[in-house]
Formats: structure tokens, C-alpha cells, sequence
């Protein structure tokens, strides 16, 4: 079956009980057993260790990435710190990209280095890089691609092949172009992330994260981790999330058209420096992301002329778009990640990087497109 139908019906049943359509909301605590001796003969205990709602959602995840096993947690940071702490054990080392989202930037450096977990940031959009900073102990390499907030790609089914010669797991953050456009476990990664929150959700409403697994070994690694620590999705988180995923493609499709119209706009734009898009044939990666993917995604990165101080102008003046943390939803907005959503980041390490003082990060959404063009022309005339 196509994409499209299994967003819809992958990992729902009709409920025995009524007969409904959609997968109910088990809003509760614990499982009445009917004895001890058919203890988990329905196959749950406690909410912490599985949840029918939340179950029906990991199963339709599973299906669209491609994988053997799903864990879902409260948030995108829980499903990220559950992976790394189920596969990176005191002494051991971890490659990570040297952009990534930030909140993975602290984990590592203010976290998980104070337990004796060694990291390296890497460029790993350039694999001699990767392979260079590989060690005897590692046993790890996330990437994530496209990058948040650059847009830097990397290829994953080269840096599959690194980590499996060296005998690492490779994790890829794919919450950037979701099991839509890109499949990292077929590209040869071995367990995928994402922050449901953005398009999987697609609609501001909830916060939550997931985890895909290729082999049943490391998403029992993963699920033992996390009941151990109790980083769950509620069900009401679930059962939004599932009905969010149902339109994930459309949205994605028509995102991904406005983001390639307005990346084109402001790359004409006499008041622009530069902009950053996998979908333009100025972006330097650009023959890599039409490879490993099927579209571009929503995001997009420029920097106004007048550097720092016309950027947030822009940002404070702009109409339609929303000055907000968060990516990935029917809303577009517009965000200063030097300030939001990277300000945990050192700044030598940011500016290394690219992740400049002037960078503008759009998150493209449902919007007419007229209006969002129209509001960014408006703006940049202002500045």
C-alpha cells in the first residue's frame, strides 16, 4: 500500500467494544489481570510500560519508517536522551553533527559528558571527517540531516557504512523531512528519531517524540531505557498525534511547494544575502538531497543585508508569520535561532558552524503563498 493510505489506517483497529473508527483514548493507569497465572495475557500492565492509544501509534510509525519496533515519548529531547543513554555507556564515544538541534548540542555537552560519555562534533557532511573522528571506543555516530537550523545534509547510507566498520550504531534525527520524504533505516541507519511535535503533529498542539527501530535487539534496548526512566507520551498525546499523522503527506507536499516559491522569491531578492534550501540549485548539497530524498521539506534559512540588526527588525515588523519557537506546523514561522532555539550553543562553536547572528529561520506553512511572499516583501522593504 501507499504512504498516503498507511498514514491513515497503519496500526488502527476499530474499537471491540463499539465498533469506532478511531483508536480510543485509554486514559488510565493500570490493567485489571484476570489472574495471576494469565498475568499480561492482554498484553499491558501499567501505563508506564505500554499504553493501548500510545501502542497504535508506535505501530503506525513503525509502518511508515520502515522499521520493526517504535517507542514513543513525551518529548522529541526524551526520544533523543533514551536512544543515546540505551547504546553509550561510561567510557564510550559518540560522533555527532556538528549541527544539529541544540537541545541535542546540550544533552551531550552539559548532560551526558558529566557521566563519562566522550563526543566529538563532526562535519558530517564531509565522511572523511566522519571516518577521521572515529576512535576505538566509539560506539555511536547521529547525524542529523538536513540540519537544524543550516540545512547541511549528510549522507546517510556513507556514514552507515563508516559505523557499521567500526561496529557503531547509527542514529539519524529525521524530523526534518519525516518517513515521507526520506527513509534512513533503508539508507542503511539503524534507528531514527524525531520530534513528533512538528509535522507529524503538524499543528501546534502537542509536544512529543518517537524512536524507530530497525532490529528488535535495539528497540528492546531503547523501551527498557525508557520504562527504566519513565519518559512516556500520555495518551491524549497519542491519539492527537495519530490523527495528525493522517494528513502528514498532503501538508508536507504543499509546505514543501510554498517553502521552493519563497526560497526562490528571497534568492532574487536585492535585500537578501543569502538563502539556504535543499530544493535550489545554489544550495551546495543540493545533488545529495534530491539522492537520499524524495522532497525538500519546509525548512529554510536566509540572512538580510544589514546583518543582525535588519534581521531582527524584520523578525519584530514581520505580518502573517509567527515569531516563535517550534518548526513543522500548518502556521509559518519565522525564528532567531542564535537567540531561541540555538542559544545554548557556544558562540565560537555557532559561528564555526554557520549558524550565524544574522540567520533567519522560516518554517514554511499551509498559508497561501501570495500572503507569505507578500509579508516577507513587505518586511524587507521596512528594513
Amino acid at each position: 500500500m501507499g504512504f498516503t493510505t498507511r498514514q491513515i489506517h497503519a496500526g488502527v483497529t476499530p474499537d471491540p467494544t463499539t465498533g469506532s473508527i478511531l483508536t480510543p483514548i485509554y486514559q488510565t493507569t493500570t490493567f485489571v489481570q484476570a489472574s495471576i497465572d494469565e498475568y499480561l495475557d492482554k498484553g499491558y500492565s501499567y501505563s508506564r510500560s505500554g499504553n493501548p492509544t500510545v501502542k497504535a501509534l508506535e505501530l503506525k510509525l513503525a509502518d511508515l519508517e520502515g522499521g520493526v519496533d517504535c517507542s514513543c515519548f513525551g518529548t522529541g529531547m526524551g526520544a533523543t536522551t533514551a536512544t543515546m543513554l540505551a547504546f553509550l555507556d561510561a567510557g564510550k564515544h559518540a560522533v555527532i553533527s556538528d549541527v544539529a538541534y541544540g537541545g541535542t548540542y546540550r544533552l551531550a555537552t552539559k548532560v551526558l559528558s558529566r557521566f563519562g560519555i566522550e563526543f566529538t562534533f563532526a562535519d558530517t557532511s564531509n565522511v572523511d571527517e566522519v571516518a577521521g573522528a572515529i576512535r576505538d571506543n566509539t560506539a555511536m555516530i547521529f547525524t542529523e540531516t538536513p540540519a537544524n537550523p543550516t540545512m547541511k545534509c549528510s549522507d546517510i547510507a556513507a556514514i552507515s557504512e563508516i559505523a557499521k566498520g567500526a561496529g557503531a550504531i547509527h542514529v539519524v534525527d529525521n524530523t526534518l523531512l519525516t518517513p515521507y520524504y526520506q527513509l534512513p533505516l533503508e539508507l542503511g541507519a539503524d534507528v531514527s528519531v524525531h520530534s513528533t511535535t512538528k509535522y507529524m503533529d503538524g499543528h501546534n498542539a502537542t509536544v512529543g517524540g518517537a524512536t524507530i527501530s530497525k532490529s528488535e535487539e535495539h528497540g528492546a534496548a531503547i523501551r527498557f531505557i525508557q520504562n527504566s526512566t519513565g519518559s512516556i507520551m500520555s495518551p491524549q498525546v497519542a491519539w492527537l498525534t495519530s490523527q495528525g499523522c493522517k494528513t502528514m503527506s498532503l501538508r508536507m507536499d504543499q509546505q514543501s511547494a510554498n517553502a521552493m516559491a519563497i526560497a526562490k522569491f528571497l534568492e532574487s531578492h536585492p535585500k537578501v544575502e543569502q538563502v539556504r534550501y535543499p530544493g535550489l540549485e545554489s544550495f551546495s548539497q543540493h545533488e545529495l538531497a534530491t539522492r537520499q530524498a524524495s522532497g525538500y521539506g519546509a525548512m529554510a534559512w536566509f540572512e538580510v543585508k544589514g546583518g543582525l540588526a535588519a534581521g531582527k527588525k524584520l523578525m519584530d515588523t514581520i505580518e502573517v508569520w509567527t515569531l516563535a519557537e517550534n518548526l513543522g506546523s500548518v502556521e509559518s514561522l519565522i525564528t532567531h535561532p542564535v537567540t531561541m532555539t540555538h542559544a545554548d550553543v557556544e558562540e565560537a562553536e555557532r559561528q564555526r558552524v554557520g549558524i550565524i547572528d544574522g540567520l533567519v529561520r522560516l518554517s514554511v506553512g499551509l498559508e497561501d503563498v501570495e500572503d507569505l511572499i507578500g509579508a516577507l516583501d513587505k518586511a524587507l522593504e521596512g528594513v
